[in-house]
Order: C-alpha cells, then sequence, then structure tokens
C-alpha cells in the first residue's frame, strides 16, 4: 500500500518494511516536551485576549464616551 502524495509531480513512496511498526518517543522526548508547557496556547490566548481588549476600549472611546450622557 502507498500513501497518497499530497503534491501531484511527487513519485510515491513505499513503506520501509523494516519500519512497519509506528515509532514510539522514549520516555525523555515526552518528558522534554510536556516540561516545556503549553507556550504555543498561552501565546495565543494573550493575543486574542489583547485583540479583544483593544477592540473594547476602540468601541468606548470612539462610540460612547463621543456621545455623551443620555439625558
Amino acid at each position: 500500500m502507498t500513501i497518497p502524495s499530497p503534491i501531484p509531480s511527487a513519485k510515491p513512496v513505499a513503506p520501509d518494511p523494516d519500519h512497519s511498526e509506528p515509532i514510539e518517543p522514549s520516555e525523555a522526548d515526552v518528558h522534554r516536551v510536556v516540561s516545556a508547557g503549553p507556550t504555543g496556547a498561552f501565546a495565543v490566548a494573550g493575543v486574542a485576549t489583547a485583540i479583544v481588549v483593544l477592540i473594547y476600549l476602540a468601541f468606548w472611546f470612539f462610540i460612547h464616551v463621543p456621545r455623551g450622557i443620555v439625558q
């Protein structure tokens, strides 16, 4: 069985019969990745929060404040 290539011009490669089993990561590799933490997720959440706060402040200063107090 060959894996379909995402690039149409590339020739399909047959799987290597010596490595038919999936390669398991070592405990050290797993520990290194897990100990690094979800830094990318925190970065995305921080950027999204900053965008929401900036949009809120833009509405506050450019729409709400110029209208003044409701009588």
